[in-house]
């Protein structure tokens, strides 16, 4: 099934359940490597790591944070480079080289005055699937690993690193009514 204005695929849910989940989010959790990049690592011949980050995720970042929900990234992986891309975004909670996501995942409810249905949360890969089963709005982008795209509530229709965050927070604020507010829609 297609949300309006979405390529989303959304699985086993209708159009009024996702707009119901998303109605309730106060916190965005990410994965980086696969969700915000396309999971390339290039290494030049220094060791020098370089990521590939699109512009429209980042934009959307920027809206969803105006609308008052808070980002965080949780990532298996420690780089310099995704340092300097959270701040950039004004992300202040990023945690890095982590396997158990879970626990960091706990440390943000509490951190947020959150529940599991107020985060949603992308992930593409099986170290994700525990916050997969947990937070209440998941999504996975297309190139996700299959199981991670069974656990997630929709699928995108674009690929990590291509548009994939970009969509998946597009759908929240639009789903929750906060569109017009962060999108300049409303300023005729």
């Amino acid at each position: 099934m297609k949300i309006k204005g979405q390529g989303s695929r959304v699985k086993g849910q209708d159009k009024k359940t996702i707009m119901e989940k998303a109605k309730k989010i106060k916190l965005l959790i990410l994965d980086v490597d696969g969700v915000m990049t396309d999971g390339s690592i290039i290494l030049d011949n220094e060791g020098n790591e370089y990521k590939r980050f699109h512009v429209r995720d980042g934009h959307g970042i920027k809206m969803i944070q105006r609308a008052g929900i808070k980002v965080g990234l949780i990532t298996g992986r420690k780089s310099k480079v995704v340092e300097i891309r959270a701040k950039e975004l004004g992300i202040e909670d990023v945690h890095q080289k982590i396997f158990r996501k879970s626990l960091v995942f706990e440390q943000m409810l509490k951190k947020y005055k959150c529940k599991d249905e107020n985060v949603a949360f992308m992930g593409d890969d099986v170290v994700d699937q525990e916050l997969l089963k947990r937070a209440g709005l998941t999504a996975a982008p297309a190139d996700a690993e299959e199981e991670a795209k069974k656990l997630a509530d929709l699928v995108t229709k674009r690929g990590g690193g291509r548009g994939a965050v970009r969509e998946f927070i597009d759908l929240i604020l639009k789903s929750s009514g906060l569109w017009k507010k962060v999108s300049g829609e409303s300023l005729g």
